[in-house]
């Protein structure tokens, strides 16, 4: 695993990170995500669907849409309260290591990037997400993914969080590989069935916004910056090109940010 480091990842962090964003925002999003049609392919047609650590519980939402009964439960008391101001879902607060849920009563537990977060590990969520889930359950969990851009620059990696650690950082999360995620699933008595690296384009976007500020007041040289019609089609060809060799089996090993896995419970 790789450990990341924060300035400030505490309770107001978390505040302050959902309150950057909106409910009708992070739907819109997640209508239209490759992420989503990975999780309702792995769902039940029926029984209780629980997201653990849903934030603004924008998936909660989506999920009721489409005719499942979800409901989530997360620690940030704020962002629950935006999510039931925008629509009339069950959310509750609450620990994920000790839910007020009866053992069994869930047929699956849904979980995106969360278990990172815990600075003693996944363990004591993925103990916890056994419990409640009902037997053939199934556990649709996604974390930060080691891929192969994060193991070359490991070294690299780990002496900045450390340098940050040193200078007063605190923990944030951690970073798994697709192996050291599947045998914590297994610790707990799950079944890895299906593993699906996921969001390959984050690197790109980031280098992408970085050349667009470099290159911010560039003189266009005159140049209509609206591209005509016939150069607009060859980049959609060429778009589409791109967007193929990304989602390529090595492209998403090599460049996803996360790593989402679909395991049934024993």
């Amino acid at each position: 695993m790789l450990t990341y480091y924060s300035a400030a990842a505490c309770a107001d962090f978390w505040t302050e990170h959902w309150g950057g964003h909106t409910v009708d925002e992070l739907l819109s999003v997640a209508r239209i995500s490759p992420l989503t049609a990975l999780i309702t392919g792995a769902l039940p047609p029926s029984g209780l669907i629980l997201e653990a650590g849903c934030g603004l519980g924008q998936y909660v939402i989506l999920l009721r849409e489409r005719g499942w009964r979800a409901a989530g439960v997360d620690g940030s008391v704020d962002a629950l309260a935006a999510g039931r101001r925008a629509a009339a879902v069950p959310l509750a607060a609450s620990d994920l290591r000790a839910l007020a849920v009866r053992s069994g009563a869930v047929a699956a537990y849904v979980s995106l990037g969360v278990v990172e977060h815990d600075r003693d590990g996944p363990d004591a969520i993925l103990a916890e997400a056994r419990r409640v889930l009902a037997p053939s359950g199934a556990l649709v969990i996604s974390v930060p993914y080691l891929n192969g851009v994060r193991r070359l620059g490991a070294p690299w990696i780990r002496r900045r969080q450390a340098a940050l650690s040193r200078r007063g950082g605190v923990f944030y999360q951690y970073a798994f590989t697709r192996r050291e995620l599947t045998d914590a699933l297994r610790r707990h008595g799950f079944t890895p069935l299906a593993a699906h690296p996921y969001d390959p384009a984050r690197l790109l976007r980031a280098a992408v916004r970085m050349l667009r500020g470099s290159r911010r007041y560039a003189p266009t040289g005159g140049r209509d910056v609206s591209a005509p019609r016939p150069e607009r089609r060859r980049r959609g060809w060429l778009g589409g090109i791109a967007r193929r060799a990304l989602y390529s089996e090595p492209a998403l090993r090599l460049l996803s940010h996360m790593l989402l896995v679909v395991a049934r419970r024993a």
